[in-house]
């Protein structure tokens, strides 16, 4: 078979090669001299691209892969966003976007127009160029785990702000040429986004929980997620915004539909980060035309000029932005870290304005808005806002997690949490996975153990052979979320012995445990083996129902009794309960005593988000039905007997479960018995 390796090379299979040996040598080299994989990345692309040496053209599946790539970090945006978090810094966001906006117009638009005598309708593009930016350097910041950080909400939040509203400069200069300003386009084309924002924010949420609740599926999941993603993109074109707008909101829509800890989310993050995210930014690079700086002193002026505008005045913003809000100086810089690069927004508005042909000159040659100079000098730009966010953000980013990292409240040196899951049928083993790893901080330590029991009166090679099928398959799953699960295959008296030996043989904290879907409360779990697990381990039990995947669950509402507080082992579950609010973005709501309330807002100190009502009798607890609705998920408090917080009625459990809530997913806790003093101050960050 004959190969053509005449430039540029077209064979799919060796542009293929050329293209994933970038990206497996690039991050390997360049981490060890420090420097962003994403100005690695960027400079292949001018190297192998038609201005460098010629090796691939940038032909449409270069286009597809890239577009792909730009959507996919928009989305992921959206995606890892705290939305809690989000909504309490919005005032900040909204402020760092206006003056996003403002700094560079005000700085911008004088500049072209008085300077460089272009047009007024020209100089307001070129400010809506300068307004623009792309968020190119977030996977720095998400692989060092600070998106939770509010100077990230902030850019965030500004980046979807200054885009918009660069977008809208934009339709007011094109719009202006002749002199025209027509109201009736201007309601027509708010009218279309608020329709969008609607179908988007409100009517793809409500299809999808509908599609991950019955559609178990990991690969059609994750084709549902892409379609949703480039639908939302679609929609945003039809109405005359940015795709890339689309592909945002698209991660706000699903936000809470996909916890932190889930395997669908390491699949998103695994693939964009592998393949698209990389491919995206060699495209940028193969755009990038270095010769224009050698092609007179006006060419490199003007690019000059653009850069030094466009990065001033960024800076501006977020030094504003940091003083306004007395941020550190760190995040004042991962602010302008995020904020300053300029990619795909800017080079959509420089193309837009090139095409726009005004008229002929004196020589015949069309007369366009922005001439062959500004391109140019965007596209320079672009190469130079890009290096330098590259290095703020990870200087800034490195600094915030160190920072991080010393203020955490449990620190690497900490022992080893063991977490123990039991496995007992393959219909309820992923949920039930996906609970336990949802209670979970990656940041800490912990060890995972899946427990299969084997009993002599069961033992036989068929028994035996579905326990190492159930073995494999909960590997599988907590694999595909990134977490190494320990299978024990362990043979003993009965379940319940097996279970005690197993805690105590492996030290562990957290057992979590569910009930088949047919299995009565009352007959298969809450007689001898529930009794036996409480009065001879001293672990926080889990017990759990679910009717639906976790991740489709929509609000969590815990039942507490009264001096619930006062358990040594509250602070620690309660912990794990935060964290699933932490890595769903879901609602939660407290039943309590006044008590208990008190100690949350002035002892735990807790930051997640929820709402709290007053249980004044505890054997009134019906009246929780009222906040119960389709996507609940109920979290019961109980106690040992003898324990502080014990109650007669907690007995009855089990009936008054099955006789209201018996087709609602709910979840009991058996706190431990051994822990911290319940008199300590304890801060949980979510």
């Amino acid at each position: 078979m004959h190969i053509d390796f005449s430039l540029p090379w077209h064979d799919p299979v060796l542009v293929f090669v050329v293209l994933l040996s970038i990206i497996l040598i690039i991050p390997l080299v360049l981490e060890r001299i420090k420097i962003p994989a994403i100005i690695g990345f960027i400079i292949a692309g001018i190297l192998i691209g038609e201005f460098g040496f010629n090796l691939i053209p940038r032909d449409s599946s270069i286009e597809l892969f890239g577009t792909v790539g730009l959507l996919y970090l928009m989305f992921i945006a959206g995606l890892e966003i705290d939305l809690n978090e989000f909504v309490k810094n919005k005032s900040k966001g909204i402020t760092f976007g206006i003056v996003t906006i403002l700094f560079p117009i005000i700085l911008g638009v004088p500049v072209f127009y008085f300077i460089f005598n272009y047009s007024f309708s020209a100089s307001v593009l070129i400010g809506s160029i300068l307004v623009s930016h792309t968020l190119v350097t977030y996977p720095i910041i998400s692989k060092l785990g600070i998106t939770k950080n509010q100077a990230v909400h902030i850019a965030i939040a500004g980046t979807l702000i200054a885009d918009v509203s660069a977008l809208l400069i934009l339709a007011v200069a094109t719009n202006n040429i002749g002199n025209e300003f027509e109201i009736l386009y201007w309601l027509i084309f708010f009218g279309k986004i608020l329709l969008f924002g609607g179908v988007v924010l409100w009517g793809f949420p409500a299809l999808s929980r509908v599609f991950l609740k019955y559609v178990s599926d990991n690969v059609l999941q994750y084709i549902y997620v892409l379609t949703v993603v480039f639908l939302s993109s679609f929609f945003a074109m039809l109405v005359g915004l940015e795709p890339i707008v689309g592909a945002f909101f698209a991660g706000l829509a699903l936000n809470r539909l996909i916890p932190r800890t889930s395997p669908l989310m390491n699949r998103i993050d695994f693939i964009g980060n592998a393949i698209f995210i990389p491919f995206f930014l060699i495209g940028v690079g193969m755009l990038i035309d270095y010769h224009v700086l050698f092609k007179g002193p006006m060419a490199l002026i003007i690019a000059l000029s653009l850069s030094i505008v466009a990065i001033l005045s960024k800076y501006l913003a977020a030094k504003s932005t940091q003083r306004i809000f007395k941020l550190s100086k760190n995040e004042g810089q991962l602010i302008f870290g995020l904020s300053n690069a300029r990619v795909a927004s800017a080079l959509a508005i420089a193309l837009i304005g090139f095409d726009i042909i005004l008229g002929q000159t004196e020589s015949g040659k069309p007369l366009r808005l922005l001439d062959e100079s500004v391109f140019n000098a965007v596209v320079v730009m672009i190469l130079i806002t890009s290096a330098i966010s590259s290095f703020v953000t990870q200087r800034a980013g490195r600094k915030i997690a160190a920072h991080d990292m010393k203020n955490q409240q449990v620190k690497d040196t900490a022992p080893t949490e063991n977490i123990l899951i039991g496995l007992a049928n393959k219909a309820t083993t992923e949920d039930l996975i996906h609970l336990a790893i949802s209670t979970i901080d990656k940041k800490h330590h912990h060890q995972i153990y899946g427990l299969h029991i084997i009993t002599k009166s069961n033992e036989n090679t068929l028994s035996l052979n579905r326990a190492n099928n159930l073995i494999d398959v909960s590997k599988k799953y907590a694999a595909s979320a990134d977490i190494e699960l320990k299978p024990i295959l362990r043979y003993d008296i009965n379940i319940a012995a097996g279970i005690i030996n197993t805690i105590k043989e492996r030290e562990v904290k957290h057992f979590f445990i569910g009930l088949h879907e047919k299995a009565s409360l009352l007959d298969s779990f809450f007689g001898k083996m529930t009794s036996d697990l409480l009065n001879k381990s001293e672990s926080t039990i889990y017990i759990s129902k679910l009717y639906q995947p976790i991740n489709t669950v929509k609000k969590y509402l815990l039942v507490l009794p009264p001096k619930a507080h006062l358990e040594s082992g509250f602070c620690d579950w309660f912990k794990r309960i935060s964290q699933i609010i932490v890595n769903t973005g879901n609602e939660l709501l407290i039943y309590g005593a006044v008590e208990t309330q008190e100690f949350l807002l002035n002892k735990l100190k807790v930051t997640v988000s929820y709402n709290f009502k007053t249980l004044d009798d505890y054997n009134d607890k019906l009246v929780i039905s009222r906040d119960i609705s389709q996507n609940t998920m109920l979290i019961f408090a109980l106690a040992r007997k003898s324990s502080v917080s014990y109650e007669h009625s907690m007995e009855k459990m089990p009936k008054f479960i099955t006789k209201y809530f018996m087709k609602t997913n709910f979840m009991i806790i058996y706190p431990n018995q051994v822990g911290p003093q319940k008199d300590e101050k304890y801060t949980y960050f979510g």
